[in-house]
């Protein structure tokens, strides 16, 4: 049921889907740059084995910004610049992990993972099963993952689905400022190692948090996904930026009368299915929206999930999968733009799962 799609991701400015006028009334901006930020600020300050290692996350603040103010806090011990070699300073990071310390390792972007799969799938995912449960990893693998704008093929691919196929990784992929500092702390608190998947095109965008979230002892549960818009009628399944693909789709529905249920994953491994069983019981009809490839990817996974399960039963129509285009990504602006999902795609994939109905 995999259909090509086109995309332009817009909207970058429209944000609050998920809140009510009166919470958003209550809740205060944080971009998702500062919310990783004081994540991983606090991350250290609470636990002294916390340290950061990575290209450029010292003197120069991070590529992105994202560890801006740390190395002048914390001193060269915990916040390490490190040579353009991933392999080394992975394999150097899952050590550390393996001798009791709580490395966080960025990579500038998950297409530069690749040099350190090695470390990341042999090392860190595999040693707690091959040592009997006796050497924890707990390391976070973090950095932007996915589509940027204008950097091509090998810049742009989503390794949501293909961290998420070995087991011993958690895979993370926080959509707003709220999943990113709550879903970090956690990772960063987990005894085990984390893939956390950002994307930098949201870096610098504002969303309303509540109080609540700027607590140091704030976290997201690790393998627990979010209803980001309550719905009846058709369930959309997302993660990362998707998630901002599918409320603009569900607002754009919500014009014609179809009220569209909106699940923001947060985490890939583990996979909260619960959360999507429950919605499909309730609405009939699914479509996973994506910006990786079709192959094998997340929305494949959600289908076989559902497929294997009861909720099968539940189903009025088919699952319908929204992907981005089987193809590497191009390096033409006009191209790239018709290469990812966008929110016409999920209202014209809504229409054909509901068939005119409602």
């Amino acid at each position: 049921m995999m259909q090509p799609v086109k995309m332009i991701f817009s909207g970058l400015a429209r944000r609050g889907f998920a809140t009510t006028s009166k919470a958003a009334a209550a809740a205060q901006q944080m971009t998702v740059r500062d919310a990783l930020n004081s994540a991983l600020d606090d991350e250290m300050a609470r636990d002294e084995r916390v340290f950061i290692m990575g290209e450029e996350v010292a003197q120069y603040d991070g590529a992105y910004k994202i560890s801006r103010g740390l190395w002048k806090k914390y001193g060269d011990k915990r916040v390490i610049d490190t040579p353009i070699t991933e392999m080394g300073f992975a394999g150097i990071a899952v050590g550390a992990a393996m001798a009791g310390l709580r490395p966080v390792c960025e990579f500038m972007t998950f297409n530069f993972s690749m040099q350190a799969i090695d470390h990341v799938i042999n090392s860190a995912a595999k040693t707690f099963y091959m040592s009997a449960g006796m050497v924890n990893v707990p390391i976070v693998f973090r950095g932007p993952n996915g589509a940027a704008v204008g950097v091509a093929a090998q810049h742009s691919q989503c390794f949501a689905a293909w961290y998420a196929h070995c087991p011993g990784l958690k895979v993370l992929s926080p959509y707003d400022s709220e999943d990113a500092r709550g879903l970090l702390k956690a990772a960063i608190r987990d005894p085990d190692p984390v893939v956390f998947l950002e994307n930098e095109v949201v870096y610098g965008t504002s969303y309303a948090v509540d109080p609540k979230v700027l607590d140091k002892d704030f976290v997201v549960p690790i393998g627990k996904a979010k209803i980001q818009r309550p719905g009846k009628h058709v369930t959309l399944v997302a993660h990362s930026r998707a998630v901002e693909t599918c409320l603009l789709g569900a607002a754009e529905l919500a014009k014609k009368g179809i009220d569209a249920e909106v699940i923001n994953l947060r985490s890939i491994r583990p996979l909260d299915v619960e959360t999507i069983f429950n919605s499909v019981k309730k609405t009939h009809h699914l479509v996973t929206v994506e910006q990786g490839w079709p192959q094998s990817g997340i929305g494949a996974e959600i289908c076989a999930r559902v497929m294997e399960d009861e909720t099968f039963f539940h189903l009025d129509a088919p699952v319908w999968r929204v992907c981005g285009v089987d193809v590497p990504m191009p390096y033409a602006k006009t191209l790239e733009t018709h290469a990812l999902p966008q929110a016409k795609d999920v209202v014209e994939a809504v229409h054909k799962v509901l068939g005119g109905k409602k």
